[in-house]
């Protein structure tokens, strides 16, 4: 059993459980799966995705104060699922108003916007879009990152499986994807982020020479994700099993509220990090 004495820590882990709470799209589980034909049936399913939906923010009869946020304090730089559409092929452009050269990096899935607000502080010369389904971790991201300063951060509500309609071809660089929702019912492998169809579709709308960083705590997830990403066509550069007992990638890593939670209970974190050569 894991004692928290850790005060700040108690107060991430508390404001990561809301967060998860305010997530009116989660689904609840309501079948059993006790054979392996089940299983089979999903791993043959999850190289299809669907399109999936979200509610619409303009819709919402009783906005609370992050969806306020969301329509007015911040709405230069953060976007609803609507108003991100007009920018597709345009970010450089009319969203951040830099040259063509400079790159554009994603994280999918902020979370409380910690790496979201220090990846942005720590390299100005390059764009980065985050992406958040939950109102208040995608408010308190890009409010953490212009509180520090960030000039070049901006953050969008939308599904991550959906991202091809938001960027051209080789339109966007880096991606960083930190401990995702496992999905670990097998009906449920079609949500999963890391699969073989959602990095197809990366592979079209990534530059070459970009990379995609994938942390998760979930060694069956992880496991399942590597046999999907060598169905694809980007190159493995760097994969392990235990990301904190290699010094050189520790050395390089910054630390996410999850991932300090997990440190706290000894959970190794698997690593890896795909090159579109």
């Amino acid at each position: 059993m894991l004692i928290l004495k850790d005060v700040k820590l108690v107060k991430e882990l508390l404001d990561v459980f809301i967060n998860f709470s305010e997530l009116s799209l989660m689904q609840k589980d309501d079948f059993n799966l006790n054979n392996d034909n089940e299983l089979n049936h999903s791993r043959e399913k999850v190289s299809t995705i669907t399109r999936p939906r979200i509610n619409i923010t303009a819709e919402i009869l009783n906005p609370n104060v992050y969806i306020n946020a969301l329509e007015n304090e911040y709405k230069d730089y953060a976007f609803s699922e609507e108003r991100v559409l007009q920018w597709k092929g345009q970010w450089r452009e009319k969203v951040f108003k830099v040259d063509d050269n400079i790159p554009i990096d994603l994280e999918l899935g902020t979370g409380n916007g910690h790496h979201f607000a220090h990846h942005a502080n720590t390299n100005p010369n390059r764009c980065l879009i985050g992406f958040e389904l939950k109102y208040k971790p995608l408010i308190q991201s890009i409010r953490r990152a212009r509180n520090a300063g960030a000039k070049n951060a901006r953050i969008a509500r939308y599904h991550v499986h959906n991202l091809d309609l938001l960027f051209n071809s080789n339109e966007i660089n880096n991606i960083y994807i930190h401990f995702p929702d496992p999905w670990l019912r097998p009906r449920k492998f079609k949500n999963r982020i890391v699969c073989e169809t959602f990095l197809n579709r990366m592979y079209n709308l990534q530059k070459s020479n970009s990379f995609i960083e994938f942390k998760t705590d979930s060694r069956e997830y992880f496991l399942w994700a590597l046999t999907e990403i060598k169905k694809t066509k980007y190159k493995i550069e760097t994969q392990t099993l235990d990301l904190h007992s290699v010094e050189e990638l520790k050395a390089k890593n910054f630390v996410t509220t999850f991932e300090r939670i997990f440190l706290k209970q000894n959970i190794p974190i698997n690593y890896v990090r795909l090159i579109k050569e």
